[in-house]
């Protein structure tokens, strides 16, 4: 048996430890909404089950388990709570990003504390000044979900160079402490409310060379961090790593919008005849839970093939990255489909606020704003693969 798999006692232990949260989940998910931020309990939750653990290095008292235990419980979370499974997605996976930086910066945040939590916003907003030991720090940047929780931050910029003042190969992630930010609480949205995705802004801090991260160096999956963290997890590229903790959370939700249209269905008169005896809604469903398994089953098939690659210490094909990356990036496009021909098909009482299966679909519609999730430029960039072209995309 794999002790770091789906199999494995410990993992087991997490999926039946998320699935006991569901009620608790349920009952806070008004509160979350209303108050921008998912509970402090449910954190605290999340932390006693070891969530947080998953992806992080075992030096640290992390798990180093397979990525596919992490993206199983965050499944199983949204179903319940999307915006909860949002947080730990965005949040967790950056304990598997600090992991690949210089070792000195998991130093600075988990020296005293290794249960502390960094949040991110990637975007290359940060304007740049390149000093002596590092880079001088400003700009202010959106999306940061979870941030209230957290006690670092991961923000994006460009390093610019005489030759390229914005070249996205110069790209790097600026590891932050609280201190050297402001959080800027401005999240008023129609779904994902309980993400608490406030606004991060830093006024010219100094951050050492060792608290930034080279994307080129995750494209390639050779980081600094690499030196003391050895485990085959840690070669896998960030991107991947990163974009299937979001899609999971809209796929969770897409699950949890199934089961609501299932309950409208028991009760609903379409009709003449219940709904639940109508063919259409019959079809609907059986419809949209295929769809589901075989987004699950698709992505599953691409982390165990990139996981093969990496225990085999073998690169990842780029024309498989290429892929991979288009795959998780469509997951929104689908669910939000889905859930919207669900909607439609429970009729006028859908619209209504409270409605549990609209929630689900603003939770997914909100979910497909996200970068990662934006399909397009990933399906061209495929296809000029497929085409015998370039890859022109190094966030894969």
């Amino acid at each position: 048996m794999n002790q770091y798999g789906l199999e494995s006692p410990r993992a087991q232990a997490m999926l039946a430890a998320a699935r006991a949260m569901g009620p608790a989940l349920r009952e806070r998910a008004a509160r979350c909404k209303a108050e921008s931020r998912v509970p402090d309990e449910t954190v605290a939750d999340f932390h006693k089950a070891g969530f947080f653990k998953i992806l992080q290095p075992q030096k640290w008292g992390g798990y180093e388990m397979d990525p596919q235990v992490f993206y199983s419980v965050g499944l199983e979370v949204a179903r319940h709570c999307p915006s909860s499974a949002w947080i730990l997605g965005v949040i967790a996976v950056h304990n598997w990003q600090l992991a690949v930086f210089d070792d000195r910066a998991a130093q600075d945040v988990w020296g005293e504390d290794p249960t502390v939590l960094i949040s991110s916003s990637y975007a290359p907003v940060g304007k740049v000044k390149v000093v002596e030991g590092g880079f001088r720090l400003s700009g202010r940047w959106s999306f940061s979900s979870g941030s209230q929780h957290c006690k670092w931050a991961f923000l994006g910029a460009v390093v610019p160079t005489p030759d390229a003042p914005f070249d996205m190969a110069n790209y790097r992630t600026f590891l932050l402490p609280i201190s050297d930010y402001q959080i800027v609480e401005n999240w008023d949205v129609v779904g994902l409310q309980g993400t608490g995705s406030h606004d991060i802004v830093v006024d010219d801090v100094f951050v050492p060379e060792h608290r930034t991260h080279k994307s080129m160096d995750g494209f390639l999956c050779d980081n600094p961090g690499n030196a003391v963290n050895t485990a085959p997890l840690y070669r896998m590229p960030f991107m991947q790593v990163f974009v299937r903790a979001v899609c999971t959370a809209t796929l969770g939700a897409c699950e949890g919008a199934l089961e609501a249209y299932i309950e409208v269905a028991k009760t609903r008169q379409a009709g003449p005849v219940k709904m639940k005896n109508d063919p259409r809604a019959r079809q609907l469903a059986a419809e949209v839970k295929t769809s589901i398994e075989e987004m699950k089953l698709t992505m599953i098939r691409n982390f165990d093939a990139m996981m093969d690659c990496c225990r085999a210490g073998e690169a990842i094909p780029v024309e498989d990255r290429v892929r991979y990356r288009y795959d998780s990036s469509v997951v929104a496009d689908r669910c939000l489909e889905l859930s919207g021909r669900m909607l439609k098909a429970i009729g006028s009482g859908g619209i209504r606020l409270g409605n549990e299966l609209l929630g689900y679909h603003l939770d997914i519609l909100a979910s497909q704003a996200h970068v990662a999730n934006h399909s397009t430029p990933f399906a061209v960039n495929m296809g000029g693969v497929m085409f015998g072209e370039d890859n022109v995309d190094f966030a894969i």
